[in-house]
């Protein structure tokens, strides 16, 4: 209502255009602007929300592997080295995430490991000299 007061106070005929004309304008477009920046900010959340969970499933993978093979997970974390995306086997575009860890064999040193997640599904594990190919629910081994 306030806009319309507002028109009508400035209301006039400019070479064709009117105040009118303008102020609808602008106002169509700081609207999609403001949706915009949401939308954004939306996506972004979203984002950063996903990949905190896919770093809780990197740091539980490293931990259960390094454990496995009497490791010694080292930091207690893992830090994100790639993000891209990729599809999985249905043919779905998923984020795909590769983070690096550290651990040690000795406890003397430190060594490099990696994990790589398609979603938030391990799909590789890697701790020197082992690389670990995780089969999917789908798939038998004979």
């Amino acid at each position: 209502m306030a806009g319309w007061i507002v028109t009508g106070e400035l209301s006039g005929n400019y070479a064709g255009f009117s105040v009118e004309y303008f102020l609808l304008a602008y106002t169509w477009w700081m609207n999609w602007y403001e949706l915009l920046f949401l939308a954004l900010a939306a996506a972004a959340a979203w984002l950063w929300l996903d990949s905190l969970k896919a770093r809780e499933i990197g740091i539980r993978a490293a931990r259960q592997a390094c454990g496995g093979e009497g490791l010694q997970f080292l930091d207690e974390t893992v830090a994100g080295q790639l993000l891209g995306l990729a599809r999985d086997d249905a043919g779905q575009l998923r984020l795909r995430r590769i983070y690096r860890f550290e651990y040690s064999d000795t406890g003397d040193n430190r060594r490099s490991g990696s994990v790589t997640l398609l979603g938030h599904d391990v799909e590789l594990l890697h701790v020197r000299p082992h690389l670990y190919v995780i089969p999917h629910p789908h798939e038998t081994h004979h």
